[in-house]
């Protein structure tokens, strides 16, 4: 006989299985003898209270053995002399539009700007190091995406999009700790990612895909407004009726040849701001209503959200135990993000504090930008980004400020310890970020003030600019069938296209333009 329940269990007994077993029995009223095994099926935090506890959903077996929970499989099958699709970027969607591909039939020929994900380490430790960036292969572009080197969180709210459960199943396949498939707010860790994201490469080509490195699109091959193939930056070119374009939410040169080629794109709001790193006590401490945490709770985490005269402000991507990462995508641009290693031990917390921002206050910023173009957004994302490296002095030093004297408007003396490797340089942050920017975060933190006064410190140091949370362009598509409305058998696809962002997302919105590719040919 089996019953699924949910019960309470302590950080010190929610690991412990003959505690576990008990609090069971306790639940359901039974002797422990009764109770042969259990699955934990869901498992979350609740830390309302001083008391921290661990919410469980758990499958129970009594007096029966116990059945482990199969994985959903993957269909595999020789596409190599299938009809071929092109999918160009070998990010998450990229990767799960290809895997899809293969089990609908068709060939996957994936074509990556950047390098495979082992190479890709050189280039970052040069950002890191030398403080050069490869326009080519960076922390946004690579084989895997920006994802790889991104912290892989796999939290999100698309249950709309299609079945969750298989991209976690299909990450578990590949590598991936079970753990995602029953944590409330999974993650990866970007330590463990690359061997994931090899073993999905691997898994395409063994199914007689292809995949190439190296390979830049600089041009869209249409007859008659139907996508014919695509040309290359080496003169290289590939022929396919399909293309699932797939290339993240930082390239920047496929936004401006699709605007150059006369092919509809339009703007889309997005929001800008800074990191913020907080010692991970401090958060822990605020979160869990301690002084030291529990080492069976994870470092804690944090979200928040605020209007200030009407604008949003709010945290995102927030990295506990992470550090901030150089993820500019061109030399002379400054662009911090943040990640974290799958035991999320470093001793610092950041988070994204951002700021929408929308067409009327790019035509009032005073800055020389078009705000009717559907490269507003974007133009006006890289003025800021090259303002800040100025202000850095040059190797990707960041612009940064300590968080109350930002408030109050202080040049930081000093600055606290940073887990950004290229290093801060103490600069009045007003004189970074447009007006609105600055004036919405000192807001935001004021009122943060009042609700998290362990949260408000000087021991906070703000990094600027995390300015890449979502694509400021949208490739628009047809509802029903996911094309372009210009362009038979081109399908916008990912956090570039302006429809995902994040990892799960991305790679379910990958599996549905590969699920209307199919349709279409």
């Amino acid at each position: 006989m089996q019953k699924v329940i949910s019960i309470k269990a302590t950080p010190n007994e929610a690991f412990i299985a003959i505690h576990v077993k008990q609090l069971i029995a306790e639940e359901l009223n039974l002797p422990l003898q009764k109770i042969s095994d259990y699955n934990i099926l869901r498992r979350s935090i609740d830390a309302r209270s001083r008391q921290v506890f661990y919410v469980l959903q758990i499958q129970v077996f009594l007096d029966e053995p116990k059945i482990l929970p199969s994985l959903i499989d993957f269909v595999e099958q020789n596409v190599a002399q299938k009809k071929s699709v092109i999918v160009v970027g070998a990010g998450p969607a990229g990767l799960f539009a290809a895997l899809r591909l293969i089990e609908l039939g068709l060939k996957p020929i994936m074509l990556e700007r950047g390098k495979n994900v082992r190479e890709r380490r050189r280039d970052l430790a040069k950002i890191n190091r030398d403080g050069e960036v490869n326009p080519e292969s960076n922390y946004c572009f690579g084989e895997g995406g920006a994802g790889t080197y991104s912290d892989g969180k796999l939290y999100t709210r698309s249950s709309k999009r299609g079945d969750i459960h298989r991209i976690l199943h299909r990450l578990v396949k590949h590598g991936a700790t079970p753990e995602i498939l029953i944590d409330t707010h999974p993650h990866i860790g970007t330590n463990h990612l690359p061997n994931i994201i090899q073993n999905i490469r691997e898994k395409i080509i063994a199914c007689g895909g292809e995949v190439h490195f190296d390979k830049k699109v600089t041009k869209f091959l249409i007859t008659e407004n139907k996508l014919k193939g695509v040309e290359c930056a080496d003169n290289s070119k590939f022929e396919a009726d399909a293309l699932i374009l797939a290339t993240g939410h930082s390239a920047r040169d496929i936004f401006e040849l699709l605007h150059r080629q006369n092919i509809l794109i339009e703007a889309k709001p997005f929001a800008l701001g800074v990191r913020i790193e907080h010692p991970q006590h401090i958060i822990d401490a605020q979160q869990y209503h301690c002084k030291v945490r529990d080492e069976n709770l994870p470092p804690a985490s944090y979200s928040l959200v605020e209007q200030v005269n009407g604008t949003g402000v709010f945290s995102f991507c927030m990295c506990p135990g992470g550090i901030i990462a150089a993820a500019a995508t061109a030399p002379n641009e400054l662009v911090v993000n943040g990640w974290s290693p799958s035991k999320r031990n470093n001793p610092f917390a950041n988070s994204g504090m951002v700021v929408q921002v929308d067409a009327l206050q790019i035509a009032n910023s005073g800055l020389q930008i078009d705000a009717e173009s559907p490269l507003a957004f974007l133009h006006f994302q890289k003025s800021v980004e090259q303002k800040c490296f100025e202000l850095g002095g040059g190797k990707l030093v960041a612009p940064a400020q300590r968080m109350i004297d930002f408030v109050q408007n202080k040049k930081s003396s000093s600055l606290p310890k940073c887990s950004y490797q290229p290093g801060i340089s103490s600069i009045d942050l007003k004189n970074a970020l447009p007006k609105f920017i600055a004036e919405s975060l000192q807001g935001a933190f004021k009122q943060w003030a009042k609700r998290m006064k362990n949260y408000y410190t000087n021991e906070a140091a703000l990094v600027a600019t995390e300015s890449r949370t979502s694509s400021p362009v949208r490739i628009p598509r047809d509802k029903e069938t996911l094309q372009h409305p210009q362009i038979a058998g081109l399908f916008p696809c990912g956090e570039g296209a302006g429809y995902a962002g994040g990892i799960v997302s991305a790679a379910l919105d990958g599996e549905n333009c590969a699920d209307a590719v199919f349709k279409f040919l």
